[in-house]
C-alpha cells in the first residue's frame, strides 16, 4: 500500500540549504516536509565546514603560540592527534543526526527518511529503507536541495583503486604519513596543512593550474605556496596527474604526472571540484534534461518548468558552492514560495569565501581581473597586514597582503581579499562595504579600532587617497 501525503513544500535534501528552506516556508504559514535519504544536517555538519575546521584548528593554535616569543617556550609539545579526532567526531555529532532532526521537529518541519524521487509535476516518491513508498504531494512548491558531490576527475586508474574525497579525509580514523593531495583548491589546501600539522611526514599537492586557490588573486596563491613550503608542505603547480595505481588495496599509492614524475604516498585526497547531485531524482518526470547543475533564475526556479512551482537551492544550482550561499539561498526561497517579491542578487557580486588555512584567506566580490573582464574601470591598493599594529601583534613574521578593488567610476568597493592569520574576521566589512555599495567618501568615516588588524582598512583607504 502505498502512503499519500500533502504539504505546502516538500525540500528534497535535508542538509542546511534544504533545512533552512524548509524552515522559513514554515516561518511563512506553509507546511513543509525535508526528504533525506542520509543525515540531515547534510555534508557540511559531517563531513565537510565542520569537520575540517576541527581538524584544522589544534596546528593553528600551537602556530599562533608559537610566533609570539614569551609564549614560544611554553610550546614543548605537538598536537594531540587522539584529541583532534575525538574533538571531531564530537563536533560531528559522531555522525548522529538526532539533533537535527529535533531541530526540524521543533519548527514544525516533518522529515521523511528514504531516497526522494519527483514524480511529475509537484509530486515527490519517497522509497524508505524498508521498501515502504510514500508519495507527497505540494501544494505550492518542490525545493530541489540535493547539494554536490566530489567531483572524480578523468585519470587512467582512478576509478579502479581507493582513494580519499572530502568525506574520508575529514572522516579518516588515522593520519598517514605520507599523503598525495590532487587539488589545490580550498578542500586540498586546507587538508593537506590540517594533516601536516597532525604528523603527516610527507604532504605533496598536485595543482593543474599555476597557483593554490587559482580562482583568487594571484598574490594569494603566491603567499599560501611560501607558507605551506615553510612548514614542509610539497606544492607542485602546472602539474597534471595522468595515471594512479595501487598495487593492492591496503597498499601505497602511485600517481604519475605528465612529465614522468611518479609520487608515491598512503593515501590520495582527489580534491578537484565538485558535481552537482541531480542523478536518480526524477528530473526527466517534469522535462528536465540535467547533467549536472540546475539552471535556475534569480528566484531560484528551475528554467524549462512550466507552473514556475520546481525551485534548486543550493550546491545543487551552482551558483555558489558555499554552504552561507546556501543557506542565504534558502531563506529567500521560503519567502518567495510565500508570494514575496525578492531576487537572489548577492550570489552575482558579494559572494564571500574564506580557505581556513594558515594564513587564512578571505575573499568577496571580483577580483582584479574579474572586474576588469566585466568592463569595470578598477584601481586597486594593496597593504601588508603584518604593519599594522594589530596584526604585528600576532607574533613575529606575520604577514600577508590585503587588497581593494574598487570601481573608479562610482568610488565604491568591488572586491576584497584578504591574507593573514584570522582573516576571515574582516571580511564581513568588506562584504558590508560591496552590497551597501558604500562610497569611499563615506568609509573615511568607518574609524577602526587601534591596535586592530582592521587598521588595515584605513591604510588602504589612505593608499587609494595617494597618501603613505
Amino acid at each position: 500500500m502505498v502512503e499519500q501525503r500533502q504539504y505546502d513544500v516538500i525540500v528534497i535534501g535535508g542538509g542546511s540549504t534544504g533545512e533552512n528552506a524548509a524552515a522559513y516556508a514554515r516561518e511563512n504559514g506553509l507546511t513543509a516536509v525535508v526528504v533525506e535519504s542520509e543525515l540531515i544536517g547534510g555534508e557540511c555538519s559531517y563531513w565537510a565546514c565542520i569537520p575540517s575546521k576541527v581538524l584544522l584548528r589544534p596546528g593553528e593554535a600551537l602556530a599562533a603560540a608559537r610566533r609570539v616569543p614569551a609564549a614560544a617556550a611554553a610550546v614543548t609539545g605537538s598536537v594531540d592527534v587522539e584529541a583532534a579526532l575525538h574533538s571531531r567526531d564530537e563536533f560531528s555529532s559522531n555522525w548522529n543526526d538526532e539533533s537535527q532532526a529535533q531541530w526540524l521537529a521543533g519548527v514544525d518541519v516533518d522529515v521523511v527518511r528514504g531516497h526522494g524521487r519527483l514524480a511529475g509535476a509537484r509530486a515527490v516518491e519517497v522509497e524508505a529503507a524498508d521498501g515502504a513508498r510514500i508519495v507527497l504531494t505540494a501544494r505550492h512548491a518542490v525545493v530541489v536541495a540535493t547539494g554536490s558531490a566530489a567531483a572524480v576527475p578523468p585519470i587512467e586508474g582512478l576509478r579502479d583503486i581507493h582513494s580519499w574525497d572530502n568525506r574520508d579525509v575529514t572522516a579518516a580514523k588515522r593520519i598517514p604519513p605520507r599523503l598525495l593531495v590532487l587539488g589545490g583548491g580550498v578542500v586540498g589546501s586546507e587538508m593537506a596543512q590540517a594533516y601536516r600539522r597532525l604528523g603527516a611526514e610527507e604532504v605533496t599537492i598536485v595543482e593543474m593550474a599555476d597557483r593554490l586557490l587559482s580562482a583568487e588573486e594571484p598574490f594569494v596563491g603566491e603567499e599560501l605556496a611560501g607558507a605551506f613550503d615553510a612548514e614542509g608542505i610539497r606544492v607542485l603547480t602546472g602539474a597534471k596527474a595522468t595515471r594512479a595505481a595501487r598495487e593492492a588495496a591496503d597498499g601505497p599509492v602511485t600517481l604519475v604526472l605528465d612529465d614522468g614524475t611518479e609520487l608515491v604516498g598512503d593515501e590520495l585526497v582527489v580534491a578537484v571540484g565538485r558535481r552537482a547531485r541531480t542523478e536518480d531524482i526524477g528530473l526527466d518526470t517534469v522535462g528536465v534534461r540535467a547533467a549536472g547543475f540546475l539552471e535556475v533564475d534569480d528566484q531560484l526556479r528551475v528554467q524549462g518548468v512550466d507552473g514556475g512551482w520546481l525551485y534548486a537551492a543550493g550546491d545543487v544550482n551552482g551558483r555558489a558552492l558555499l554552504t552561507h550561499q546556501g543557506k542565504y539561498q534558502a531563506r529567500l526561497v521560503g519567502d518567495i514560495i510565500a508570494g514575496k517579491d525578492l531576487r537572489a542578487w548577492a550570489d552575482h557580486r558579494a559572494v564571500p569565501r574564506v580557505a581556513f588555512t594558515d594564513p587564512q584567506i578571505a575573499a568577496v566580490g571580483s577580483t582584479e581581473q574579474q572586474a576588469r573582464d566585466a568592463g569595470i574601470d578598477v584601481r586597486t591598493v594593496r597593504h601588508d597586514v603584518g604593519s599594522v599594529a594589530g596584526g604585528a601583534l600576532h607574533g613575529q613574521g606575520v604577514q600577508g597582503s590585503a587588497q581593494l578593488v574598487i570601481d573608479q567610476q562610482r568610488r565604491v568597493v568591488v572586491g576584497a581579499t584578504f591574507v593573514g592569520p584570522g582573516t576571515g574576521e574582516l571580511l564581513h566589512a568588506a562584504t558590508i562595504a560591496i552590497v551597501g555599495e558604500v562610497p569611499m567618501e563615506t568609509l573615511w568615516h568607518a574609524v577602526p579600532a587601534f591596535p586592530t588588524m582592521s587598521e588595515v582598512w584605513l591604510r588602504m583607504l589612505e593608499a587609494d587617497r595617494g597618501l603613505g
